[in-house]
């Protein structure tokens, strides 16, 4: 009887598992058994799902309130005979249609970019002989050799290791790579330590290994973050979810305004014909044809914008989430830090130094004691245990076009940097030319040592590096300033180690030893006593210079900053404090707490909601956590913007109502899962795109602002029309041709707005707030009544004067473009005088009035757009009582909008 995938496997000896699995460290599984259990377990593979067709992506389009009250005008019109009116409808629809598949982003993908991690070659043990086979064939109970440079094809026992280091970034959060051990764990140990299991689509960077496989395709960790990603909800946005219920609400109205309308035009004995039309025209006019389209572009356009500022959007209405973002839950690693391990601070001889610039660049920086720069050919511990630690050493560094890079251990590489600045060599061949032996570094030992040739004299120096526990209990004596073996004040040494991990900081420690000039191997026993301490090196990786600006700017603009990350406490902690999340001296106290994953693993429900409201930053968490935590920030109500780059932060990446991946170092899964890429990987680029989402959302408002009383208008010239008994001043095909072009030949300018002043000093909108205020919608209605007035008035001045029916709808054709016109000017800003916006400010404003008054003139003056329209050419005169109109109209807002701000300002 095989066991289950959910044992503790890490809780449980090397022996138990292989007894438990049935299998044998010697030989391996039989064939015939490998084959049975590929039959039993499946292959090791994620599945994937299945994708929308194009066609049924297309068909969408057409899933809307609105567009279907289209339709059926379309087919009333055609059974009417109406075939130009009908044949328009139509060609509307299907624009708005085209618009929005074209511009609709591609079917989620995270899953397949899963299942590409998954494929590589694996080294199997099968009827004793070694073999290379395709990872999709591996079985629970093969055993698996690894080797540095290999990717983990399963979820592995490790029953031997030497000096096994395995690089869990993408996993589990974890900055620097793992290492490996043998010995069973607690049964309560967290994923991220469980030191004696490697995960499936890890990379072993140091070592090697040989594993016994205890979990495969969909029952492995990154398996488990699959389903988990399939669970996440695909989120409608803010702004979709607002303009549904918009477009819901204004359907009901028009139904019920248009059966109202035919109601009283029949009780009125008016013909039934005509009372269609009116009905198709009325429809017609309340809906806003061009909405879904100017959303799109103005989308589109934020999506430009964006790009020049470092953030890719993947999906549209991600523009505009960003402005609406409350929370910002974003990792640590890569994003508010620089991803590059750097020497901060160095022990030696007694003293202090410090390593300035971050950064791989060794030529960049220097090393100062009491903010002086120092030459060490005077500070000869600094310099031994600068030298310790580059000859200590099996990473290079390396220039390529231009960029400094690490080519192995993040550790390993900063001491090169820091030698580097030190003035001492950095290149592989002078690190390794004195070379005879080494120990490799292994988590048992927790130290590494060399064995060098020397040309002062017959001996031999062995140089030590690894961690302070071990190395000073093998000291006998340290490395004065002057560089001679003196009394070792162990004390000093701990203390001064503690202070630099307070601050976060990752420390190892250095020595050395000389041996008799025979030696030519060095032995565990060499190191286990009679070394000479030299000093410490304290690294982290460091926030980014930008960060703490970035962070700021966010903090005033009223959005929170969670960090949400797998690396460890009291790292984490650190970095928050540098950036200002944390305020400087609290730390777990106050209302910035910070909480483990094993305490949130603790938490019910109701404890979390409450512990959110007062924690800063949660550290070491695991896929689940993660994506609880921004499903328990989206039940309070907050808009939540994700970061991540690793697969283990896919399921919240795509649970966040915006997900933020990382496009440098972020695998190929969280981009999937995201809506937005960051180019950069920076937090500040985070900060930028909110600030254009806002910028987006402002111009969205603007645009329906300005578009809305145009609907409102029409649909009550209709009513006003059938309620007096007059005939119609507009017709269905001419109100299509008002609000077709003016969307795009006027609304849509607005959506090349500039942002405007202190757009990121206000606080986030409320999610509930709907898009129109009470103060935007009586603007509207005032609008409404404007051209309502406007439009009668002229329309029957027209007509009094002798015109014929064509020419008096042509006149209220134009009269309401001429309106629309001005009141563009008035929606440059919704709350301050155009004027304080300089009139010249936004050229695509002029270049679209430009464009509509010329086809305008088309449309009055061309006779085959006289037959199509129903219209006719009018006089000067006409012009002049029209343009007088829309100027009255726009002094009108303009009057309320500083009415306002007086009331305003008398309010404040």
């Amino acid at each position: 009887m095989l066991p289950s995938n959910d044992k503790p496997w890490h809780n449980l000896s090397a022996a138990e598992t292989v007894e438990l699995w049935a299998g044998s460290q010697a030989a391996g599984l039989a064939a015939s058994e490998a084959e049975d259990r590929l039959k039993r377990y499946g292959p090791n593979a994620i599945a994937t799902q299945r994708e929308q067709s194009g066609l049924v992506r297309f068909l969408l389009q057409f899933h809307q309130p609105l567009i279907y009250i289209l339709i059926i005008s379309a087919v009333i019109t055609a059974f009417l005979r109406e075939w130009v009116d009908s044949a328009v409808i139509s060609g509307v629809v299907l624009a708005n249609a085209l618009v929005g598949y074209i511009q609709e982003s591609k079917a989620v993908n995270a899953l397949a970019a899963l299942a590409k991690t998954m494929t590589s070659k694996a080294t199997v043990l099968r009827d004793g002989a070694r073999i290379s086979l395709d990872a999709s064939l591996v079985v629970p109970g093969d055993i698996i050799f690894l080797e540095s440079g290999d990717k983990v094809p399963a979820d592995m026992r490790i029953l031997e290791e030497q000096g096994l280091q395995v690089d869990e970034s993408a996993l589990t959060g974890e900055s620097l790579p793992v290492e490996k051990a043998t010995l069973p764990l607690p049964a309560e140990t967290v994923l991220a330590d469980r030191r004696n299991i490697v995960y499936a689509s890890t990379l072993v960077t140091h070592g090697q290994a040989r594993g016994i496989v205890v979990a495969t395709g969909e029952r492995t960790e990154v398996g488990r973050i699959s389903r988990l990603i399939s669970s996440a909800r695909e989120l409608e946005t803010p702004l979709t979810r607002k303009i549904t219920v918009f477009s819901r609400h204004l359907m009901y109205a028009i139904l019920l305004l248009t059966g109202v309308t035919v109601i009283v035009g029949l009780i009125r004995g008016q013909a039934p014909f005509d009372m269609f039309m009116a009905a198709v025209a009325l429809a017609v006019g309340a809906i806003p044809e061009g909405l879904p389209a100017a959303v799109t572009i103005t989308l589109a356009i934020g999506v430009g914008r964006m790009a020049k500022r470092q953030a890719i959007i993947r999906k549209l209405p991600a523009v505009e989430t960003l402005g609406s973002t409350t929370v910002i839950c974003s990792d640590k690693t890569g994003t508010l830090t620089e991803n590059k391990m750097t020497v901060q601070a160095i022990m030696a001889g007694g003293n202090i130094y410090r390593v300035t610039e971050t950064g791989y660049d060794p030529t960049r920086g220097e090393i100062t004691f009491q903010d002086r720069a120092v030459d060490i050919s005077r500070h000869p511990a600094l310099a031994s245990c600068l030298e310790t630690g580059a000859l200590c050493n099996n990473s290079t560094l390396v220039n390529k076009e231009g960029q400094w890079q690490i080519q192995g251990d993040p550790t390993e590489g900063a001491m090169l940097v820091a030698a580097g600045k030190g003035g001492l060599p950095y290149d592989v061949t002078v690190q390794q030319q004195n070379r005879i032996d080494s120990i490799p570094f292994e988590s048992e030992h927790q130290l590494m040592a060399v064995l060098l040739a020397t040309t002062e004299n017959s001996e031999k120096k062995v140089l030590v590096k690894g961690s302070l526990e071990v190395i000073l209990a093998a000291c006998s004596h340290q490395m004065n300033a002057d560089g001679e073996s003196g009394r070792l004040n162990a004390g000093v040494i701990q203390e001064q180690a503690e202070a630099f991990a307070s601050r976060g900081l990752r420390v190892l420690a250095f020595a050395e030893k000389m041996l008799p000039g025979a030696s030519e191997e060095i032995r565990f026993d060499d190191v286990k006593s009679g070394l000479i301490f030299i000093g410490l090196q304290a690294m982290m990786d460091p926030p980014r210079p930008e960060a703490a600006q970035a962070v700021k700017s966010c903090l005033e603009a009223g959005i929170r900053i969670m960090m949400i990350t797998g690396d460890h406490t009291l790292t984490a902690t650190a970095i928050a404090k540098k950036i200002g999340l944390i305020p400087p001296g609290e730390d777990n106290a106050g209302d910035s707490t910070v909480i483990s994953g094993r305490e949130l693993e603790q938490l019910s429900d109701r404890e979390l909601t409450e512990a959110i409201a007062r924690t800063t930053v949660f550290a070491r968490t695991s896929p689940e956590q993660k994506l609880r935590l921004v499903n328990a920030l989206q039940a309070r109500g907050d808009i939540v913007a994700m970061t991540g780059d690793g697969v283990n932060d896919a399921p919240a990446l795509k649970q966040a109502d915006i997900g933020v991946a990382m496009g440098l170092y972020g695998t190929e899964v969280a981009k999937e899962a995201a809506d937005m890429v960051l180019t950069d990987d920076n937090f500040q680029s985070i900060q930028s795109a909110v600030e254009e989402g806002r910028r987006v959302f402002d111009n969205l408002t603007k645009f329906i602002v300005w578009t809305l009383p145009t609907n409102l208008g029409e649909g009550l010239v209709i009513m006003a029309a059938i309620f007096f008994g007059s005939v119609l001043p507009i017709l269905p095909v001419q109100i299509l041709w008002i609000n077709m072009t003016t969307a795009g030949f006027l609304g849509l300018m607005l959506a090349f707005e500039s942002r405007e002043p202190g757009i990121m000093l206000r606080p986030p909108r409320d999610p509930r707030q709907p898009i129109l205020t009470r103060r935007l919608i009586e603007r509207i209605i005032l609008v409404g009544l404007l051209l309502l007035a406007g439009t009668f008035l002229l329309f029957n001045l027209e007509l009094k004067n002798g015109a014929t029916i064509e020419q008096a709808r042509t006149v209220a054709v134009n009269t309401f473009i001429v309106i629309e016109l001005f009141y563009l000017f008035n929606c440059r800003s919704l709350s301050r005088s155009i004027f304080s916006l300089g009139l010249f400010t936004n050229p695509w404003v002029f270049g679209g009035v430009g464009i509509m008054l010329l086809i305008q003139l088309g449309y009055t003056y061309l006779p085959f757009m006289n037959r199509l329209f129903a219209g006719a050419p009018i006089s000067a005169q006409s012009w002049l009582y029209i343009f007088l109109t829309g100027g009255a109209a726009f002094v009108i807002v303009e009057g309320e909008k500083r009415l306002r701000l007086i009331w305003s300002e008398a309010a404040g």
